[in-house]
């Protein structure tokens, strides 16, 4: 359960930082398919009781949210707040990948926009303050 709740938080933080200018490009879900399948596919191991990979659930949620037009730093803000409740079962791993991601995505439409800085910026410091994990 929880591996799907981080994914679907995960899709949170990817929309924010593709919306971040109000607007979701063509190119930038394009690039949210990919680093799926590259970056989180590969990794994950858990599936839902469908049989569906976990990891899917970051591009399930981003649909719901562009489908909705939420609101970037709503959405942003639900990311940092779950990993902040959740800090104990968020390995290095997931640190890792989670920062990987976000910047591959902020930059895959005209590179990174201030405002996607600003949230790389906040992510980052977020989960560097996070305690370690064993």
């Amino acid at each position: 359960m929880f591996y799907r709740q981080y994914y679907s938080e995960l899709g949170k933080l990817l929309y924010a930082l593709a919306n971040a200018d109000g607007s979701v490009s063509k190119k930038e879900k394009e690039e949210l398919k990919q680093l799926v399948r590259k970056e989180l596919l590969p990794a994950e191991k858990h599936q839902d009781t469908f049989g569906t990979d976990a990891a899917y659930y970051s591009e399930i949620e981003f649909e719901i949210l562009e489908e909705a037009d939420a609101d970037a730093g709503s959405a942003f803000d639900s990311f940092i707040f779950f990993i902040e409740q959740h800090h104990s079962a968020i390995n290095q791993q997931m640190r890792d990948v989670t920062l990987k991601v976000a910047k591959k995505l902020a930059d895959a439409y005209h590179k990174t926009s201030k405002k996607e800085m600003e949230f790389i910026k906040r992510l980052e410091k977020s989960l560097k303050q996070l305690p370690a994990t064993a």
